[in-house]
């Protein structure tokens, strides 16, 4: 059976379609405007985010707390620099002391070396003289060589070195060397009655010992009956 053509459609589907056609535009399901609402929600979100970020870096507190970090590394830089011109200045000082130490070892007995050459000048003096002389002025040769050694010990007492005492002090293991003892009346037991080689010092310190004898007082007499037949 065919369809009367003047039949009306249904009435709701036909209204329907006049607000559609009406408004020109869909009206939204209840699913989109749940989506509407998620995405504002989410939007809002992000604002609020951000707001709060941009406060917090604006704080007091944090301000501060970045200029306390730039200062501990200005700090810092600068003792690293401190470092390198200590670390520099030491390793200078170790060079110069390492040089002047061989140079004290090479060349500090310059000044004693310069003084005794006159010394040595004046001795191939009083050798040459004993040579001219064949021997014959043996008295002028004896008085060069005490001038030379007077003025050799001048020089050493310049320079601080001094002769040790020795004959007639009490024997000092500090400054003597005993190398035998000897009977001696005239000199007391325990005092040197004869020196072998004399000693010097620098100053305070001991450069040789001197070399002597010291004595045990006189000689005990012999014992009654002692040596007879």
């Amino acid at each position: 059976m065919s369809r009367p053509t003047d039949a009306k459609p249904d009435a709701e589907g036909w209204e329907s379609l006049s607000e559609e056609a009406s408004g020109g535009s869909l009206a939204p399901s209840p699913e989109l405007e749940e989506a509407l609402r998620e995405a504002e929600a989410a939007v809002e979100a992000r604002h609020v985010g951000r707001a709060a970020d941009r406060g917090h870096s604006g704080h007091p507190g944090h301000e501060a707390l970045e200029r306390e970090i730039e200062t501990l590394k200005q700090e810092k830089a600068q003792l690293e620099e401190r470092w390198v011109r200590l670390q520099a200045d030491f390793e200078n000082h170790r060079k110069r002391t390492l040089r002047e130490k061989q140079e004290a070892l090479s060349y500090g007995h310059e000044l004693v070396v310069k003084d005794l050459l006159p010394v040595v000048d004046n001795l191939e003096r009083a050798i040459e003289h004993a040579s001219a002389s064949s021997g014959a002025d043996f008295e002028g040769m004896l008085q060069g060589v005490e001038l030379v050694r007077r003025e050799l010990l001048a020089v050493l007492a310049k320079h601080g070195v001094s002769a040790i005492e020795a004959e007639g002090e009490v024997f000092d293991p500090n400054l003597h060397e005993a190398l035998a003892q000897m009977e001696d009346e005239r000199v007391p037991a325990g005092r040197i009655g004869r020196m072998l080689q004399k000693g010097y010092r620098l100053r305070d310190r001991l450069l040789r010992p001197a070399r002597v004898m010291v004595s045990k007082g006189p000689g005990q007499p012999p014992a009654a009956g002692e040596g007879s037949d």
